[in-house]
């Protein structure tokens, strides 16, 4: 490799060389001066060749996470329960033995699980100068554990101490919070991304010449300026270019979110990731894949999600103020027990001392936050559990928080408000016999799939309607299809190619926002077809209940105006929160400016490709499962039942989620402060610590699963 790169010629194009391996090297150039198939062939005599792609990691390291979690919880509970069997189970007296077995066991697990612990808390203390939950997790494990380890030196010594070792204390908390860190994996593992925006882009491109002749496929990475491509009917188009040969219609709902194919002739841009129609072009390339509206989106997206201000955790805020609280309450312990043990009980000041560290300390180990560390996420299970039922996926955790402050609702319009599917809305006969005009209708449009047709086909076929046989049947792209019938040219298709946008007929069903689709026998005109697509039955009820609820509703289309217009006034939406013709990044601007306050959230709900950036931006992005896979993967929460309704279940079940976790965390603040007191030894008459030592061995189980018996009576109930 070094020999071959000494040797060759290396262009000014070149910006950057970087070595990735042995065998592998990374260029970078400018595609304007020399191409890559240039560089390759030309400059390095064919000697090397493209790498194979890498595939993103952000899938990958999600999984290596919540696998590492996994594997770390085990380890921690392999360790503990041997503990737990030691200080719990009914076994002969062996307090040494036993003594030493949990001091191996408790000393393994403090480095090797709980070592994490202090990293973090203690980057978070210096670098940010917060007190996270690790802080107070650090600070209970280690008390406990060390104390322990001191208790254990006076057993071997022959002095046991009063309060005894307790081993099982630290390993059990610690095992406890690992848990709450393992179910808090798997529910942010579902927010990674499965489909990313970049499968779009097609691999692969059939070069050509202008002619179309000399065809052969190459990797798209190999694409240079200057190139000619062909697109095959039904395909995926590699990238942008304009149209030198052919005519065709593509679906660009990727982009626009409309399913309408558009037509393409000579001279159109086509853009990437769009699908051919029926028609083969070939395009002169204008962009290359790395440039192009796939790699745009897919840019906006990750900038969205990197900008969406992520709220603190919950937990950390509380800790934030919980840990100072418990500090001071541990040293107020320690003082006012030297105090009483000098003054009203005149004790010497090393025992005073002692048994005010006893007391000092039990504060602190009681008030390891497993309560608060497992309260979240087990209302996340539960409430993921509760959404499911009613077909909702709750992908992010910070759904819940943020359904609470929602006060905005902007939606898109195909697929979302509607049904996302044409249907004939409109019929107008001009032909003598109306059911000879459908039948030669049907007979010319069930062998096409382009939209209009099939839902002009569905619509004879449910009146019943016969399909006459026609000949010479063709597909004429971008226009519409043509056959004959008794020797007569029967056409059918928009109402430009046929030249009848002038008639009344035609503007009347124009000027109501339908999708018109005329039908000609011999150039005379003998049906109309008004086609729409179809509300949702549940949209207007839906809406309305927002609007009871006070929270503000947009649209936000990428369909014409006036077909967006009309919606909204059916709907009864102001004009000025509807929004037209809309690009990806017109959506994500209107969300970038809509109120920002502490109790403004906003849900953006959408289903196309085109919607994916508007999901990323929106506090919360809600997905309808009939769209494409890379907007679910942008979106916070997916609807499994295309149904509006799942916006007002998301709504209800965040403020009952939130509630929940309120409702936790008073009840771990209420026994942290009940076991903090009697730790701390205000209900204590006399010198009896095993009060104390029960406190401090069976806290951690305690609190670790209070919040959950918390949930599941609530559930019950």
């Amino acid at each position: 490799m070094r020999k071959l790169l000494s040797s060759a010629d290396i262009p000014s194009a070149f910006t950057l060389m970087s070595v990735l391996g042995p065998r592998e090297i990374r260029m970078t150039f400018d595609p304007k001066i020399i191409g890559a198939r240039a560089l390759l062939d030309d400059t390095f005599r064919g000697e090397l060749r493209l790498s194979t792609r890498r595939k993103t990691s952000d899938l990958e390291s999600g999984r290596k996470h919540v696998r590492h979690t996994a594997w770390i919880t085990l380890l921690s509970a392999v360790l503990t329960i041997p503990v737990l069997a030691l200080a719990w189970a009914p076994l002969a007296p062996r307090p040494v033995v036993y003594g030493a077995v949990s001091l191996a066991l408790a000393t393994a697990l403090q480095v090797l699980v709980a070592g994490q612990f202090y990293v973090s808390a203690l980057r978070a203390l210096i670098f940010t100068r917060i007190m996270e939950m690790d802080l107070l997790i650090l600070l209970s494990t280690t008390t406990a554990y060390v104390c322990s380890v001191v208790s254990f030196a006076f057993q071997v010594k022959g002095h046991p101490l009063a309060i005894g070792e307790f081993f099982e204390t630290s390993t059990l908390l610690v095992t406890l919070i690992m848990l709450g860190r393992l179910v808090s994996a798997f529910a942010r593992q579902k927010a990674v991304e499965t489909v990313s925006v970049q499968s779009l882009q097609r691999q692969t491109a059939v070069l050509c010449d202008q002619n179309g002749g000399n065809a052969w496929e190459i990797d798209a990475r190999l694409l240079q300026y200057g190139d000619f491509f062909k697109v095959d009917p039904d395909s995926r188009i590699t990238t942008h270019g304009i149209v030198v040969i052919g005519a065709t219609d593509v679906d660009e709902s990727m982009v626009t979110g409309e399913a309408m194919p558009i037509d393409k002739r000579l001279g159109s841009l086509v853009v990437a990731g769009s699908i051919n129609g029926s028609g083969a072009i070939v395009v002169r390339l204008t962009n290359l894949p790395g440039n192009n509206t796939i790699s745009t989106i897919a840019a906006m997206v990750n900038e969205a999600k990197f900008q969406k201000a992520k709220t603190q955790e919950l937990v950390d805020l509380v800790a934030s103020w919980f840990v100072p609280i418990v500090l001071a309450l541990a040293t107020i312990t320690f003082l006012v027990w030297i105090a009483v043990g000098i003054v009203a009980r005149d004790q010497s000041t090393g025992t005073a001392v002692v048994n005010a560290i006893t007391y000092g300390v039990s504060v602190l180990i009681v008030s390891c936050p497993c309560a608060l560390g497992l309260c979240v996420p087990m209302v996340i299970v539960i409430g993921g559990g509760a959404a499911a039922k009613h077909d909702i996926i709750v992908k992010a955790a910070t759904a819940y928080e943020d359904g609470c402050k929602v006060s905005h609702v902007a939606l898109d319009k195909t697929g979302t408000l509607t049904e996302g599917k044409l249907t004939v809305a409109n019929e107008v006969m001009l032909a003598p016999s109306g059911q000879l005009a459908m039948s030669v209708t049907l007979g010319l449009v069930n062998v096409s799939k382009q939209p209009v047709s099939v839902a002009v086909t569905s619509h004879l076929k449910a009146k019943g309607v016969e399909a006459a046989a026609l000949k010479d049947v063709r597909s004429i792209a971008g226009k519409g299809v043509e056959g004959t019938y008794n020797g007569d040219v029967v056409r059918c298709g928009n109402s430009r190619w046929l030249s009848l946008e002038h008639l009344p007929e035609v503007q009347a069903l124009l000027g109501k926002g339908l999708t018109v689709f005329c039908v000609t026998i011999n150039h005379d005109l003998v049906c109309i077809f008004g086609l729409s697509d179809r509300l949702r039955p549940e949209t207007s009820l839906v809406l309305a209940e927002l609007k009871r609820r006070k929270i503000a509703i947009s649209i936000i289309s990428g369909d014409d105006a006036g077909a967006t217009e009309i919606l909204a006034a059916q709907l009864e939406i102001p004009l000025s929160n509807v929004r037209s013709r809309c690009t990806p990044a017109d959506k994500q601007s209107y969300l970038e400016n809509l109120p920002r306050g502490k109790h403004d959230g906003t849900i953006f709900c959408g289903d196309g490709t085109n919607d994916a950036v508007a999901l990323a931006q929106a506090k919360i992005g809600l997905h309808m499962s009939t769209g494409s896979e890379i907007a679910r993967t942008a979106a916070d929460v997916v609807l499994l039942r295309p149904s509006l309704d799942g916006i007002l279940v998301l709504l209800d079940l965040s403020h009952a989620a939130m509630h929940r976790v309120y409702l936790n965390f008073a009840w771990s603040f209420v026994y942290n402060l009940f076991s903090n007191t009697t730790s701390g030894g205000c209900f204590r008459t006399r010198a009896d610590t095993a009060a104390v030592c029960w406190v401090r061995r069976d806290c951690g189980m305690l609190v670790g699963w209070s919040d959950y018996t918390g949930e599941m009576q609530g559930k019950k109930g």
